[in-house]
């Protein structure tokens, strides 16, 4: 009986490893799921973040079952008028500029106003900071952003 266990453990023991650094990685770009917070610290929904071209984009996603799905922007402007809110691209155009994600805009649905943003991200990659303002930084406010490790892509 004591080969069988041998056995077992040289097999585990041989078994090939995640690449190391693959979780630093993913924690070091801003794609995936992230959770907005508001100033107490309230989750307020969920964002998908993705690459595409060399630059990043949100999307809002659903965050619970009883999430309104027939809700649409009525007070955004151009091709998002009307459109849905779940699903809305929501961020736009941000670049990797020095560790930061800059030269984007964000949508405001609850006005339809957009707004300069960039984002920088801390806490090793599982927050991060979003930065909306209006014409420079120095003029806007910052949100933290809880990195949602458990949902996947669709």
């Amino acid at each position: 009986m004591r080969f069988p266990t041998t056995l077992a453990v040289l097999v585990l023991a041989l078994a090939p490893l995640p690449p190391a650094g693959a979780a630093d990685a993913r924690l070091a770009s801003p794609v995936g799921l992230w959770q907005p917070l508001d100033s107490s610290g309230r989750p307020l929904g969920l964002i998908r973040i993705f690459e595409a071209k060399g630059l990043y984009y949100g999307r809002i996603e659903p965050s619970s079952p009883t999430d309104d799905r027939n809700a649409r922007c009525t007070h955004c402007t151009g091709h998002r008028h009307g459109r849905p809110i779940i699903g809305l691209l929501l961020m736009r155009h941000l670049r990797p500029e020095n560790g930061e994600y800059v030269d984007g805009d964000i949508l405001d649905p609850d006005t339809g106003r957009i707004y300069g943003c960039s984002l920088r991200l801390t806490d090793g990659g599982h927050q991060l900071i979003m930065r909306g303002f209006l014409g420079i930084s120095l003029f806007g406010r910052s949100q933290t952003w809880q990195r949602v490790e458990s949902r996947r892509p669709r």
